[in-house]
């Protein structure tokens, strides 16, 4: 198999979410209703990502990795395991409730799924902010407290955000993102999450949604204060490494190349800026695909562009 694995977006309707992915992405959406997310590359029972184009066209992500997995995760994947990480657009038109996901061990007991995360921050309006962690000092009772009076901001770590800046949020580290982002999320493959509080909210269909309080502090690391974001540069680094996976951004300039051996793992690219060339496929802003673990890929920029390159998940 040596083609990338591009794939058709499935989209989701969320009450926080608006319509600016039609224009930054240059999509056509469904419907009228508020679009918060865009799955890319999604591997579930309740969502199959369809591959688009290429030889393995209209086939889904699970029918493809039955027939080939050796090719496209390496020998030592088994054929029926999930492809395991799932990578979404979010349109954050209002702010997402402020929430947290299970870490392993709370999730096992809870029923539900870890999930580490990285937001990778395309576009975003002068003042944007993401809430991550704790402010310093802040004390579970103290948390509940808040919980109680309804002063749950006062608790937790607000900070500023610009273009081209990432976090990664570790499973147990009480988040939300504030209104007028547009963020590429690459996550492990799972869709758990625990409200703590929603803004006093109501949901699509006119009601409060629902809160996962005894879930939620359960889960939450007591101990993570005021992570620090990677701020946005114009060279390449290693932007998010975790036991889940590894993010690396690759600044391009106009003609140069990024070469990616065969045999080594599968990856994920994903266009963040600009526009480059694989063989016959073109890539351009807001693109992700799969490449397959059997094959080399080399990517050329048509002009100065930033790709992220996930890698270290087939483990």
């Amino acid at each position: 198999m040596n083609e990338i694995l591009r794939f058709t977006p499935l989209y989701q309707e969320r009450v926080w979410g608006g319509r600016a992915l039609e224009a930054a992405l240059q999509r056509t959406l469904p419907g009228q209703g508020p679009i918060g997310e865009s799955w890319e590359i999604v591997d579930r029972p309740e969502a199959q990502s369809v591959v688009r184009g290429g030889t393995h066209a209209g086939e889904t992500i699970r029918e493809v990795l039955r027939k080939n997995v050796e090719n496209v995760m390496g020998p030592k994947w088994a054929k029926d395991r999930p492809f395991p990480i799932l990578v979404k657009w979010l349109d954050c038109r209002e702010r997402l409730s402020l929430q947290v996901h299970p870490p392993v061990a709370v999730a096992n007991e809870l029923k539900g799924e870890p999930k580490t995360e990285n937001w990778y921050i395309a576009k975003t309006t002068a003042g944007a902010q993401l809430i991550v962690g704790l402010k310093h000092g802040v004390t579970r009772e103290q948390f509940e407290r808040a919980i109680e009076q309804g002063t749950l901001e006062e608790c937790v770590h607000h900070f500023r955000v610009a273009a081209g800046d990432s976090i990664l949020v570790h499973s147990g580290e009480v988040h939300a993102i504030d209104a007028g982002s547009l963020i590429l999320e690459i996550q492990q493959n799972s869709d758990t999450t625990y409200r703590v509080y929603d803004w006093g909210r109501v949901g699509l269909d006119g009601k409060p949604r629902t809160l996962h309080l005894a879930e939620s502090l359960r889960s939450i690391n007591w101990e993570v204060f005021e992570p620090e974001p990677v701020r946005a540069s114009p060279t390449s680094a290693v932007i998010a490494d975790s036991d889940e996976f590894t993010i690396r951004r690759v600044v391009l300039a106009k003609g140069e190349r990024l070469s990616l051996a065969a045999g080594e793992q599968p990856r994920i690219v994903s266009v963040v800026a600009g526009r480059v060339k694989c063989g016959q496929s073109e890539l351009g802003f807001g693109e992700n695909a799969v490449l397959p673990y059997a094959s080399a890929f080399t990517f050329s920029a048509i002009e100065t562009a930033i790709i992220l390159v996930t890698e270290n998940f087939a483990v």
